[in-house]
């Protein structure tokens, strides 16, 4: 961390502070929009679970070969493989500003998992920005982008049970980083730039 706090401090405090972020929230929560605003402000690298396996996968890696062969079985690709991946790409950006976290820790075990491989790599999450938005409000926004997208698949019963998974097996990460004091509850309904600002303020307090 910098030593003082002047306004070229101010204004460019995320290249003096490493900084590594998990945004969380459940389907329809607004994470990837909101995800683009923070990497854009801040320059920090972005970490899709999705997107690095397919990458590894594609790449043809020791890591994405093993992930394939179980995937190929029908298998899920366990955290240790994860968390390999994570690993590689974050030894790839050893100059990165930071890190923000997509899709990922989705129960407690992996964000146990990350916390240990962060550590062995002298890094730690800053904060868990959690976006808090009604059930009703996500149902009707999925509804929304079911229609614009052309996803039949996504009807109300099916959304209301992504959902439900979500606050069964993942919302209890949100309290492993509460134990923490790292989690940060942000009121994910209004106007998109309303929502940014107030992520934005959040980080800036804990800069």
């Amino acid at each position: 961390m910098c030593s003082q706090q002047s306004p070229i401090f101010v204004a460019f405090i995320s290249i003096c502070i490493m900084l590594n972020l998990v945004l969380f929230g459940p389907p329809g929560a607004g994470k990837g929009t909101q995800s683009a605003k923070l990497i854009a402000q801040y320059n920090l690298v972005h970490l899709s679970t999705g997107d690095i396996l397919r990458s590894e996968v594609a790449n043809k890696t020791q890591l994405g070969l093993k992930a394939k062969s179980l995937m190929d079985a029908g298998l899920l690709v366990p955290d240790e493989i994860v968390i390999g991946m994570i690993q590689e790409r974050i030894s790839q950006y050893q100059s990165a500003k930071g890190f923000i976290f997509d899709g990922f820790p989705r129960t407690v075990a992996q964000a146990e998992a990350l916390d240990k491989m962060l550590t062995e790599n002298k890094l730690s999450i800053t904060a868990m920005l959690q976006l808090n938005v009604p059930q009703n409000e996500l149902v009707n926004r999925l509804l929304r982008r079911a229609t614009l997208e052309n996803r039949p698949d996504d009807t109300p019963e099916t959304i209301t049970k992504r959902i439900q998974e979500y606050e069964q097996k993942t919302l209890p990460v949100a309290t492993y980083y509460k134990n923490q004091e790292k989690l940060h509850i942000i009121n994910g309904v209004g106007e998109v730039s309303e929502i940014t600002n107030y992520l934005l303020k959040t980080v800036e307090n804990l800069l």
